[in-house]
């Protein structure tokens, strides 16, 4: 049990079953663990029925929708709790190439955070509009100004922790969700020390569903970088972790 992908869905009924096989598939021995928000489209049922015949995959059924960033803290205690060493996370739709995890994994044995970086090499971006990707880069460059934190790609939700450093962080304080959660995770990373890789990624919009993007998702994420520039305080991390370094 040293490798899992938490996979947060949503009504990803077309997407759970091939994401979970292409995952399995791309890296030997690696654990898949959905955290679902009660899907009224029934994908909870599908991860039941595949994990009668899979002891590698995981569920957590929460009582409704109740956002990305609580859905990823939850599936991170998951994981510290188990004793899982590297935790990685990903989309559901196929934005992320399963193939990739591979390479998170062996960067991830010399550094404690992996990002997926759309930006780390240009721009690598598929099948967005003009509009939406001059949102998504903007909101890097302005993130990277405000907080200085020396990321291209802050915003983006494919990622590797090194568990030892995930457990620093204190979860429980994160209300951050969409775009601010992934700036608040980084940022909390950077400052506590961490070695902080991008590795470049090609970004494929999702194949099937809806996208979750909303303007609660981009207001939240303008607001948090100055809240993190100027309130950033020890609160964020657990002190017995860092006491014990």
């Amino acid at each position: 049990m040293k490798n899992i992908v938490v996979i947060p869905t949503y009504n990803e009924l077309d997407n759970i079953a091939n994401i979970i096989e292409a995952v399995q598939k791309a890296v030997d021995g690696i654990h898949v663990l959905i955290v679902d928000d009660n899907s009224p489209d029934g994908t909870a049922d599908v991860v039941k029925v595949m994990m009668e015949s899979n002891d590698r995959l995981h569920l957590i059924l929460r009582a409704g929708k109740m956002g990305l960033g609580t859905a990823y803290c939850e599936g991170f205690a998951y994981a510290l709790e188990r004793g899982f060493e590297y935790i990685c996370e990903m989309d559901a739709d196929f934005s992320h190439n399963p193939e990739d995890l591979s390479r998170f994994l062996k960067e991830i044995e010399n550094n404690d955070l992996i990002i997926g970086s759309r930006y780390s090499e240009g721009v690598n971006v598929v099948n967005w509009p003009l509009s939406r990707l001059i949102l998504s880069y903007g909101a890097n460059l302005y993130t990277r100004i405000i907080t200085g934190m020396p990321v291209k790609d802050a915003t983006g939700g494919f990622k590797c922790f090194r568990a030892d450093a995930l457990r620093k962080i204190n979860l429980k304080t994160i209300k951050s969700n969409g775009y601010g959660f992934q700036i608040e995770m980084n940022y909390r990373m950077w400052k506590s020390g961490a070695r902080v890789k991008e590795v470049p990624i090609i970004f494929i919009d999702r194949r099937s569903g809806v996208s979750k993007m909303n303007n609660h998702i981009i207001y939240e994420a303008i607001f948090l970088v100055w809240k993190l520039k100027f309130s950033f305080n020890k609160h964020m991390f657990n002190k017995d972790v860092q006491n014990a370094e």
